[in-house]
C-alpha cells in the first residue's frame, strides 16, 4: 500500500529541502511529525505540511491510522528554473552648466 503527496511551485531550494526530508526518511510518521514541529527551519513546515496530506490521503484510500504508517521514500527534486531578465544598466548623467548671464537672469526673477 502506498500513499503520496506531492506539492509544487515551492519557493525555495532542494538543496535546502533535502537537510530537513535526510532527517525523517525512514522513520515513523507520528516521529518524524515531532521532528519536523521542532526543527529550526522554514523548510521543516513545508515539508510537514506535504506529510499531513500524505496521512490524509493514506486514510482516505486505505483507511489506515497515522501509529502505523512509515516513511518509505521522500525525495525533493529540482523544479523549473525562472528565467528573469535584467535591463540594461545604464547610468545617465545629467549636467547643468550656468554661465554669468543666466545667473543674472535667475536672479531677477
Amino acid at each position: 500500500m502506498e500513499a503520496k503527496a506531492k506539492q509544487t511551485d515551492i519557493k525555495m531550494t532542494a538543496r535546502k529541502l533535502r537537510r530537513v526530508i535526510n532527517e525523517v526518511r525512514g522513520k515513523a510518521v507520528k516521529d518524524a511529525k515531532v521532528m519536523l514541529r521542532f526543527m529550526p527551519y522554514f523548510a521543516a513546515k513545508v515539508v510537514e505540511k506535504n506529510l499531513i496530506a500524505a496521512i490524509a490521503n493514506a486514510k482516505e484510500k486505505y483507511g489506515v491510522s497515522e501509529d502505523a504508517l512509515k516513511i518509505s521514500e521522500i525525495y525533493a527534486d529540482e523544479s523549473a528554473k525562472t528565467k528573469v531578465q535584467h535591463t540594461k544598466e545604464v547610468s545617465q548623467e545629467l549636467k547643468v552648466v550656468f554661465t554669468e548671464d543666466l545667473r543674472e537672469l535667475l536672479t531677477l526673477q
